[in-house]
């Protein structure tokens, strides 16, 4: 089964979301393969549709004179936070070839990171009953929220390699307030080549998944033909720099 990469850089997190909703629709209709976009967004918050304000810790106009916008979005979990040094993906799967099952999807999805960090830095990484996501002990490194839409996924993992933990300091992670998070970065005691690990990434979600991958171009707004629809499904609540 083949599956579509696409290596976006640093893209703003309202961009990143309405091309997700091009491509779901794609998706949908059968035009296009399952597609992986990985990236890194600058800095930004956002709100699952269980998430609490409640879980923001900092004033809102601080927020605001640092240009963070806070998005309340359609994924499932609470609040997490988006930033450089950390590998953002968008799995847009259709389920229907991958077993029509969300819980072993997400499972597998867990699976992709704890494989590549034993296998490649030696780090012993895991699960912890109740808490989705991939933890070193009581620490998240990879945080996970999806959404599904007539049976393709959207939303994806937030994968910490160089993120600025201190960032974490602005909200409860995913509504957490008795676990911590990690990196990379802080676990091996250097910063990692962002390139080489989303090189990483794509191999062993392509192990996991049992899937092989393509490099394709998706940001130019059309591929192999097709021409994405507009569709931007973005509701910020919390208006910042944009």
């Amino acid at each position: 089964m083949r599956l579509l990469v696409s290596k976006l850089g640093k893209i703003d997190y309202r961009e990143a979301l309405e091309l997700q909703y091009n491509i779901l629709k794609l998706r949908q209709q059968g035009q296009i393969d399952d597609t992986l976009l990985l990236l890194e967004h600058f800095p930004v918050l956002t709100l699952g549709v269980s998430g609490k304000q409640s879980n923001i810790l900092i004033p809102e106009q601080l927020l605001e004179e640092q240009g963070i916008n806070v998005y309340r979005i359609n994924r499932g979990g609470d609040i997490t936070y988006h930033g450089p040094g950390q590998i953002v993906g968008y799995p847009l799967l259709d389920l229907n070839h991958h077993g029509r099952d969300l819980l072993s999807f997400i499972r597998k999805i867990e699976e992709v990171f704890i494989q590549l960090l034993m296998k490649e830095y030696r780090i012993s990484a895991g699960r912890i009953p109740k808490h989705t996501g991939v933890w070193v002990g009581n620490e998240k490194i990879t945080a996970i929220g999806f959404a599904v839409k007539r049976w393709v996924t959207m939303h994806g993992f937030a994968f910490n390699v160089n993120t600025n933990l201190d960032h974490f300091k602005w909200i409860n992670p995913c509504g957490i307030t008795d676990k911590g998070v990690t990196s990379m970065q802080k676990l091996l005691g250097y910063g990692v080549d962002l390139d080489v690990v989303m090189d990483q990434v794509i191999e062993y979600f392509c192990k996991v998944f049992d899937m092989e991958h393509e490099i394709v171009d998706i940001k130019s707004g059309t591929f192999r033909g097709k021409e994405y629809p507009r569709s931007s499904g973005v509701s910020p609540y919390l208006k910042g720099r944009n």
